[in-house]
């Protein structure tokens, strides 16, 4: 039997094209769902995730130098010897009265660009909750009884290695709290510098609060030739944990003002 048309049946008209006006909104309107969905994996990473951190000052030297871009996790906790950036805790940094820029602030938010505020400091754990850290006869700093070795990222010039500390003390870390240093100890404004402040309780403005911290930095990922993942130095694997609980308040054995 052969198959054929039947009377009155006519072929099916042919779809016509879409316009040129059509395919522009179309096009228009996938960009938009890209750079919309690009934007929001990038704050969720940026959220939960990592996130970007300009160097603005040489308190880190030379671990890091001013303009580094550091990549900070904000996963996995931190732990002593980390360099961890953090909320400024309070009156930590001199106020900037810079014309915000609304454009750079929204790349900023969503981890387009690395943050560049003012509002973020970057310095090393050298004592968490509990531990007591003191500076010995030598100007060493010790740490639940070990002195620790920093000549593999003290600052150093012309062969002279900074000090690890020039005024003395000793003091618990109270709980939910760490204590900071830079690696510049000459050009650092960290928690030594505010043990003997007694504009709060006494030494109360020297320590960090832990949910001040973003968390610890894992890699300089730009410029291109100071590429370099952070690594925890030794001296720290064998710090023994604090013998007693970390107290409410911090405890001053004994500071110096100065810094």
């Amino acid at each position: 039997m052969e198959s054929g048309t039947t009377s009155g049946e006519t072929d099916a008209p042919e779809p016509k094209a879409p316009s040129v006006g059509r395919r522009l909104l179309g096009w228009l309107l996938e960009g938009v769902l890209v750079v919309v969905g690009a934007i929001v994996i990038a704050t969720l990473i940026r959220t939960f995730v990592g996130q970007m951190f300009v160097i603005p000052s040489g308190s880190m030297e030379n671990t890091l130098q001013v303009n580094d871009r550091v990549l900070v996790a904000k996963f996995g906790g931190f732990q002593r010897g980390d360099v961890v950036v953090f909320e400024d805790p309070g009156n930590w940094l001199t106020p900037v009265t810079e014309e915000p820029n609304a454009i750079k602030q929204a790349l900023e938010f969503v981890g387009v660009l690395p943050n560049s505020g003012t509002e973020h400091l970057i310095k090393r754990v050298i004592g968490m909750p509990g531990d007591h850290v003191r500076t010995t006869d030598d100007g060493s700093i010790e740490v639940n009884g070990q002195v620790l070795d920093e000549t593999s990222y003290l600052y150093a010039q012309d062969g002279v290695q900074v000090a690890p500390s020039t005024v003395p003390f000793d003091i618990v870390v109270p709980s939910d709290h760490i204590f900071v240093m830079g690696d510049h100890r000459n050009a650092s404004n960290d928690s030594r510098c505010r043990l003997a402040d007694v504009s709060q309780n006494p030494g109360e403005s020297a320590f960090v609060p832990i949910e001040n911290v973003v968390g610890a930095s894992v890699a300089i990922v730009a410029p291109l030739d100071r590429l370099a993942t952070f690594q925890l130095p030794s001296t720290y694997e064998t710090v023994p944990d604090a013998t007693e609980p970390a107290p409410e308040d911090p405890e001053l054995i004994h500071v110096e003002s100065g810094c």
